[in-house]
């Protein structure tokens, strides 16, 4: 390999420079220092080189340019080695030819620029290039060239807005010192990064970027800022550090890792390299379009309801999609707003409401009413002696459904209230859906599942259900318990009741084994309109523990508060939860942590806490007859016992599992140091947060789907690969609560493990007031487009803003484009 001889270009300056200020620029990407106040050069003069389009042949050919405006960095010598290594090793359709230089001239030199299939920064701060031969590099992407750069690039060219594009971001000065930090690998597709480590820990000299490219970028790593310490002009959890994009007509990969000598010599940081280089020498297509916010568009598909009516959407509460497109998406209860709510108990229709069922088809881009079920529901707002959450709370449809039509519902019929005992009946039937009217049979009903709930006081219905790849189904129950009583704590208070049965006592239901409320259960329809219990629930059903008769076979989950929306992703089983946690704004020493909202990975029966711990098995304090507020003994994650008078099943519990996102006002993954019988100090100033990319405050879990990309499918809507296999987390509010997609390491998914990777979903999945405000439920279509339910922004009924939402993709395919790949058996 030879090296040319070093030429030192001119100093020139964008109008971008000299709008933010000469020295404040400067200083920023050279390192500080005093700044000549000349007047800035002209605009690089129009591209007049004449290249091959794309750039470089079949015998793919590096050229590293080490320019540099000061002296020469020793990583110059060790990462020309290790490319030129890298360029040399590996399968054969991965090699090529490395050339190096420091001689800026080669940009104005048509016949050998174009000879390159990518060209590699590896240059230090300042101008290196003048104004043609900037033009030059330009040239050189417009026709299609690679581009590689490697950490000091972001502080070269400081004064040109193209080549700040090219980078992507700027650094805010230059790298600190060595430190050890740990980089999240986010994208699981990119050759750059499809070998590495999820938690990649190396020393590295990281930067702070003036502006976060995220969004304008697509990021394939990120480094972890609790990980080190990044000093000032710190980025937060989103700090990207390798990204990449099409620019100008070719590929730009950037990384500011490679800033040690050492860096080059490591195994893993060269297989991301030998990736980028694959994908910017077109021997490799990528996708670096896929967290682009620009590549995404987001559609509302319903419009508001004639007044007086609900002829498009009912009071948002879940959605599923159909085979062929359809999207069937329920109205829990509430009334239209004009209309009056009774709530008398005395009055025969005192909560009736309308649990309505919608129909979206995609084809005809129309909307229509499929019918409506008479449900407990309506009560409107106020205090929880008032308002109710029961209704039509979840829609799945049968794995069979475009051949025989079957719809189940989970609903609180009417019909079953009883106004004396306040109580109702919660039921899961199966209805027959008439696939070509849109319409659904309401005489076809057949309950498969029913059990009694307390309704003199709200709340915590639950409403989601999924299927398995199995046959199974799963559906998610609220533990039918107040929010008061405790102080926003644990749900623990056997005290309050009515006609003796305890409504602010969780133990009766999401702590107790044989009471379906506060669970997931998982059934097997059988066609016949009954069901059967699987193999492997938490019970059978026929325990003999404690005299027997204590347990439900049902139960797949016990201890969740108020599942609203479930998943099982098919692939893997695996079931995703999220449930409301209760109202205490902040941790207490004496009774447990604040409120928890939270999200669960969940891979085998088990026992989530609730109302006994919460987190990752932070406990709270009991309490019982005669003083429920003395607090008395801390809870045992490990061997809960439920000694609530109001407990039918058993008192030894199974152990709690540690959930997977959990969340309150002050932060994501609150965690405390814990004493030697292993409780937490529940002080917010020993607190570390775990998980810093998300916050609550007023907050709502909803749990969304997990994607699955389909490589068959040739919809120019759906979402792209990088997508596939990460976990989508939501809230109902839109602030700094969670509406992202995380990825879990499958060595600790379901056993604890918190996510290794957070993507904000925000500006796809658009926020505010115009946008998708509340979020109700989400599910991917077969198309690969994403459908989503705006609340509104009332509550107990639908308004102007409640809608049916569609987010598809338009980025297109992964570049380079397979006839542009050098070598065509590289694809």
């Amino acid at each position: 390999m030879q090296r040319a001889p070093h030429h030192r270009s001119r100093s020139r300056r964008s109008g971008l420079a000299a709008a933010l200020g000469v020295g404040a620029l400067t200083a920023s990407l050279l390192g500080g220092g005093t700044i000549a106040t000349a007047e800035p050069y002209p605009e690089p003069p129009s591209t007049t080189l004449s290249l091959p389009s794309p750039p470089g042949g079949k015998n793919v050919r590096v050229l590293v340019f080490h320019g540099s405006a000061t002296e020469e960095s020793p990583t110059v010598d060790a990462g020309i080695a290790a490319i030129e290594n890298i360029g040399l090793t590996g399968p054969a359709a991965g090699r090529f030819k490395t050339e190096a230089t420091d001689d800026a001239a080669v940009f104005t030199n048509a016949t050998k620029l174009g000879r390159y299939n990518a060209v590699v920064f590896l240059t230090g701060g300042g101008d290196v290039l003048d104004p043609e031969q900037e033009a030059g590099l330009e040239s050189y992407l417009e026709a299609g060239g690679g581009f590689l750069g490697i950490h000091e690039a972001a502080r070269t060219e400081p004064y040109s807005d193209w080549f700040t594009g090219l980078i992507g971001a700027r650094p805010t000065g230059a790298a600190g010192a060595v430190q050890r930090a740990v980089v999240e690998v986010g994208d699981r597709r990119h050759p750059a990064t499809t070998s590495l480590p999820l938690n990649w820990k190396r020393p590295d000299k990281w930067f702070n970027w003036a502006v976060n490219p995220s969004g304008s970028v697509h990021t394939v790593a990120r480094v972890k800022e609790s990980s080190y310490a990044p000093g000032a002009g710190a980025n937060g959890w989103d700090h990207p550090v390798s990204w990449c994009r099409d620019y100008d007509g070719g590929r730009s990969f950037y990384t500011g890792m490679g800033g040690t000598v050492d860096s080059f010599a490591e195994t893993d940081f060269r297989d991301h390299l030998r990736g980028a280089l694959a994908w910017t020498s077109r021997i490799s297509r990528a996708d670096c379009k896929a967290t682009i916010n620009g590549n995404y568009t987001a559609e509302r598909v319903t419009q508001p309801n004639q007044p007086g009516q609900n002829d498009q959407i009912g009071e948002p509460h879940g959605l599923v999609t159909a085979p062929d497109g359809r999207v069937l998406y329920i109205g829990r209860g509430g009334a239209d707003s004009s209309r009056p709510v009774i709530t008398d108990w005395n009055h025969p229709d005192m909560g009736k409401g309308a649990g309505e069922v919608h129909v979206y088809d995609p084809k005809t881009r129309k909307v229509t009413f499929a019918g409506a079920l008479a449900v407990f529901g309506n009560k409107g707002g106020g205090d929880e002696l008032i308002k109710v959450e029961e209704g039509l709370l979840g829609i799945e449809l049968d794995p069979g459904f475009m051949s025989n039509g079957w719809v189940y519902l989970h609903y609180t019929p009417h019909s079953q209230l009883n106004r004396d005992t306040h109580m109702a009946e919660r039921r899961v039937s199966r209805f027959t859906f008439d696939l070509a009217a849109n319409k659904l049979a309401l005489a076809s009903e057949k309950v498969l599942l029913k059990w009694p709930v307390q309704v003199h006081s709200c709340c915590h219905s639950g409403g989601g259900m999924s299927w398995d790849s199995r046959g199974n189904l799963y559906i998610a129950t609220g533990d039918n318990n107040s929010s008061g009583f405790s102080s926003g704590y644990s749900g623990n208070n056997p005290q309050p009741n009515f006609k003796g049965v305890s409504f602010a006592d969780a133990r009766r239901t999401a702590g107790n084994t044989n009471n379906l409320n506060g669970k997931i259960l998982r059934i097997h329809p059988e066609d016949d309109g009954t069901y059967t219990l699987p193999e492997g629930n938490l019970f059978t059903g026929q325990e003999p523990d404690e005299g027997g008769g204590r347990t439900r076979g049902e139960i797949y989950v016990m201890g969740v508060r108020n599942p609203a929306r479930i998943f099982v992703d098919r692939t893997t089983d695996i079931l995703y939860a999220g449930w409301v946690g209760p109202d205490a704004g902040a941790p207490s020493t004496t009774w447990g942590p604040a409120k928890y909202d939270t999200f669960a990975a969940i891979t085998k029966p088990g026992n989530h806490g609730w109302p006994y711990c919460m987190g990752n098995k932070q406990p709270y304090r009991d309490r019982n007859l005669p003083d429920p507020s003395k607090p008395l003994g801390w809870y045992n994650c490990d061997a809960p016992k439920n000694e609530s008078p109001n407990n039918d099943g058993l008192v030894n519990l199974p152990p709690v599992t540690s959930n997977t996102i959990w969340y309150s006002p002050q932060g994501g993954g609150p965690d405390y140091p814990r004493d030697a019988n292993g409780i937490p100090s529940y002080k917010v100033e020993e607190q570390k947060l775990l998980m810093p990319w998300l916050r609550g405050g007023g907050q709502a879990t909803m749990n969304g789907p997990v994607y699955r990309y389909d490589e068959a499918s040739t919809s120019t809507a759906k979402w792209p690969s990088y997508w596939d296999g990460k976990w989508f987390v939501g809230d109902f509010y839109d602030g700094d609560q969670p509406r992202h997609a995380v990825l879990t390491d499958p060595k600790t998914v379901g056993r604890g493990g918190i996510p290794v990777h957070a993507e904000s979903l925000k500006k796809i999945i658009p926020v505010g007031a115009d946008g998708i405000r509340n979020l109700m439920d989400w599910k991917f279509a077969p198309d690969g487009s994403l459908y989503v339910l705006d609340y509104g922004r009332g509550f107990f009924t639908s308004d102007s803003k409640s809608a049916l939402w569609r987010v598809t993709y338009k980025g297109g395919e992964p570049t380079p484009s397979a006839e542009n790949l050098a070598r065509k058996a590289a694809q």
